[in-house]
């Protein structure tokens, strides 16, 4: 049954081609020396995304002939969009790049920004929930029963050698924090550069099991399609480049990036600086953008074993390419 929601879900934005939540990303955004492009986020405005602002505040955008519009619509419309050919690039998690093949979308994963998988699970210190085998017989509150979050939660446990079906898994929206804090749940499954942060920030003793000390899946980064890399490969290659672009600077001087994410952000302020640096250790990788082989096959077996997908794509490989990133030598 889960399946069939999905398949029509694409299915159905593919055809509806939604857009929505779109906000230009500089007041000089247009230029006519400039080709305008939306990106789809997937999120709100948050100092996570400082690689993307440095990237258009300095220049490394326009510098590739772009002028970006930030749309920070569901990871969903971005998926429909670029499968569509409707837009070129989009923010999106690796597992949203099988499911979209496998219903017939040429999506092309060409950038892995964040290196390892960001979904935790989170629990109060006295709760004693350390580990996978320490879930069982447990209430655990997910965001969705779907996406990214469900994804790696069950890619945690199984790689655990534990089955989901003795853990008390519970749709709770995005309410992790307020549910853990009242003891709704006994744990929350979030992102680790979000949630855990905001309950530190509160005083709360906690314990977290990430997801990437268990299993290697592919996270958010940079899609593309199979049209633009064969029509347009300069484009492709000059998003690709602005954007490590981007990311080099942030991990260099995170604060400046902080400062330049105000720009961005509506109302930031000084108190979120531990975002940014939480979001930097998941980014950190000997050839930032590079994306393994081995963990696109790791998730596509955890996409077979929760049966939103009927079998193994025939073109796994042809699903994400490294080509743009090799190319890169740190302008």
């Amino acid at each position: 049954m889960l399946t069939r929601r999905v398949s029509l879900l694409f299915l159905a934005l593919a055809l509806l081609l939604v857009a929505c939540g779109a906000q230009p990303a500089d007041p000089d955004a247009g230029d006519g020396d400039l080709m305008a492009l939306r990106l789809p986020m997937g999120f709100v405005p948050d100092p996570q995304y400082a690689p993307v602002y440095v990237a258009v505040e300095r220049g490394y955008f326009s510098d590739a002939g772009l002028s970006i519009e930030f749309d920070y619509s569901f990871e969903t419309d971005g998926v429909a969009l670029v499968g569509a050919n409707e837009l070129p690039f989009a923010i999106v998690s690796g597992e949203q790049v099988i499911l979209g093949r496998a219903q017939g979308l040429p999506l092309v994963y060409v950038l892995e920004w964040f290196q390892r998988y960001p979904i935790t699970i989170v629990s109060k210190a006295e709760a004693g929930i350390k580990s996978p085998e320490d879930l069982p017989g447990r209430s655990v509150g997910l965001p969705a029963l779907f996406g990214a979050s469900y994804v790696g939660y069950i890619g945690l446990l199984t790689a655990a050698g534990i089955d989901p079906s003795t853990v008390d898994s519970e749709d709770i929206g995005f309410t992790q924090v307020e549910s853990l804090l009242t003891d709704r749940v006994e744990a929350v499954v979030v992102y680790s550069n979000n949630e855990p942060v905001r309950l530190r920030a509160l005083g709360e003793e906690i314990d977290e099991i990430a997801v990437a000390d268990y299993i290697d899946m592919v996270s958010n980064g940079i899609i593309t399609n199979e049209t633009t890399i064969a029509e347009n490969p300069e484009l492709v290659e000059g998003f690709v480049h602005a954007m490590l672009r981007g990311i080099a600077d942030t991990l260099a001087d995170p604060e400046a990036a902080y400062e330049i994410s105000k720009k961005y952000v509506e109302g930031l302020d000084d108190s979120r600086m531990n975002v940014l640096e939480a979001s930097l250790l998941l980014w950190e990788a000997e050839t930032p953008g590079i994306t393994d082989p081995a963990s696109w096959e790791q998730t596509e077996r955890v996409l077979l074993e929760m049966g939103l997908i009927d079998r193994p794509l025939d073109d796994l490989e042809a699903a994400y390419t490294n080509r743009f990133v090799e190319t890169f030598e740190g302008e």
